[in-house]
């Protein structure tokens, strides 16, 4: 059984910092190194109604929407065993990059999912901890398109379902001490990997209308750097 631990409200200053995250070289506003036109902005019009947004800049840069449980002050942290449960419509113009992902200190990254519109059917599902990823093509998975994701960190194994189907369990977890805090933003592709954004294109956008927690009952939100308890 699991009970939920967390709700999101993205418009909530105590759940969410918006436009800074130490995911970023010194917290941000760029990231150039990882292939990315980002210009974090803390304005609530790019992410604090869940539609998260990017807005083309005229030095080449986007400003781009994150939020983050990082330094916020619920310091909501996902743990081993959590469930996260989402529901995301996706983006349409090539060059965006939609993710929900946890981050901690470098070596806590799970993806949640990553997409790119120029591979329109195929989500990207990834644990950075123990090097677990695949790509997975659905007919659901299009440009515009709404899907229910739910993720499980599981410690030997995490498990990835699209609607309700389980589409990957990469078989080596995360482990059992394992906690990171979430990231939610849109990305600009800066072309390495995928193209950048046409140039007749000055605004991105894609929407999480939900995302939710779930804890198996008996473990307790613990202290910073102590293992879980369990509830007598």
């Amino acid at each position: 059984m699991r009970s939920v631990v967390f709700t999101a409200d993205f418009s909530s200053a105590h759940q969410w910092v918006a436009g800074r995250s130490r995911a970023y070289p010194d917290g941000g506003p760029t990231n150039t190194g990882d292939n990315k036109l980002d210009h974090l902005t803390a304005d609530p019009e790019y992410s604090r109604t869940g539609t998260f947004r990017a807005r083309r800049r005229a030095d080449g840069l986007w400003d781009t929407g994150l939020l983050t449980t990082e330094e916020s002050a619920e310091g909501f942290m996902v743990r081993s065993g959590d469930r996260l449960d989402t529901t995301v419509r996706l983006p349409t113009a090539p060059g965006a990059w939609p993710a929900i992902w946890t981050w901690r200190d470098g070596g806590n990254e799970v993806d949640v999912f990553e997409y790119h519109p120029d591979n329109p059917d195929l989500l990207e599902l990834s644990n950075h901890v123990r090097r677990g990823y695949t790509y997975v093509r659905d007919a659901a998975v299009r440009p515009g398109g709404v899907v229910d994701l739910s993720v499980t960190f599981g410690a030997r194994s995490v498990i990835w379902e699209l609607n309700g189907r389980q589409v990957f369990a990469d078989g080596r977890g995360v482990g059992s001490r394992w906690r990171a805090h979430l990231i939610v933003n849109l990305s600009v592709c800066a072309g390495r990997y995928h193209p950048t954004p046409d140039p007749d294109v000055t605004e991105m956008s894609y929407a999480v209308t939900s995302l939710v927690v779930h804890r198996p009952r008996g473990v307790l939100q613990e202290p910073e750097g102590e293992e879980p308890l369990q509830a007598c």
